[in-house]
């Protein structure tokens, strides 16, 4: 038997966390990821069990935060959940077998990195980073947008102080150096 030992997306054992006096940097390994893709001619059976799952079907450019489970909007007809690792650790398994044959749903865990980026430097470093309207942005907002010319969500928690970007994880290093680059040039 292999003793297998789970690496983050940017290859150390322990999640990295680097901190500015304003604002810090946490890759988040601590999430499942699951996408949930309505099917054709089951959108109202789906929109039904995304209700029961978060209480509201999340519109474009929103999230749902709420836990265990929140979700956003990725495209028409296609949302993205997320919930703890260590209590979902089969969220995608879960998920097809709550949506049944009304939605596709594909394991997405280990295709992105997540960052938390939190602190009142917030603003001045996502201004950097892309073109959201970080300023205007209210909790539950959500963005697809270039970050280091990699496809990313941006997504705006409850605290005002805290976002959560979503890259690709094979560009993980790339889009933890734009991050780090852009903190430091607001230092």
């Amino acid at each position: 038997m292999h003793d297998l030992k789970t690496i983050t997306a940017l290859g150390g054992s322990e999640p990295r966390v680097d901190t500015f006096h304003h604002i810090s940097i946490s890759e988040n390994d601590g999430l499942a990821l699951a996408s949930v893709a309505a099917r054709l001619g089951s959108e109202d059976a789906c929109h039904k069990t995304m209700q029961d799952l978060l209480g509201a079907v999340p519109g474009p450019g929103e999230a749902v935060l709420r836990e265990p489970e929140s979700g956003f909007w990725m495209g028409p007809e296609q949302w993205m959940i997320a919930a703890p690792r260590q209590t979902h650790e089969l969220l995608a398994d879960d998920l097809k077998t709550r949506f049944g044959g009304c939605a596709s749903v594909t394991e997405q865990s280990g295709a992105w990195v997540s960052f938390d980026l939190v602190g009142p430097g917030l603003a001045d470093v996502t201004e950097r980073l892309c073109a959201v309207p970080i300023r205007k942005m209210q909790a539950g907002d959500t963005r697809r947008t270039m970050i280091h010319q990699l496809g990313c969500f941006v997504i705006r928690q409850a605290d005002p102080h805290h976002l959560r970007i979503l890259g690709p994880r094979a560009s993980a290093g790339s889009l933890h150096h734009a991050l780090m680059t852009a903190a430091q040039s607001t230092a």
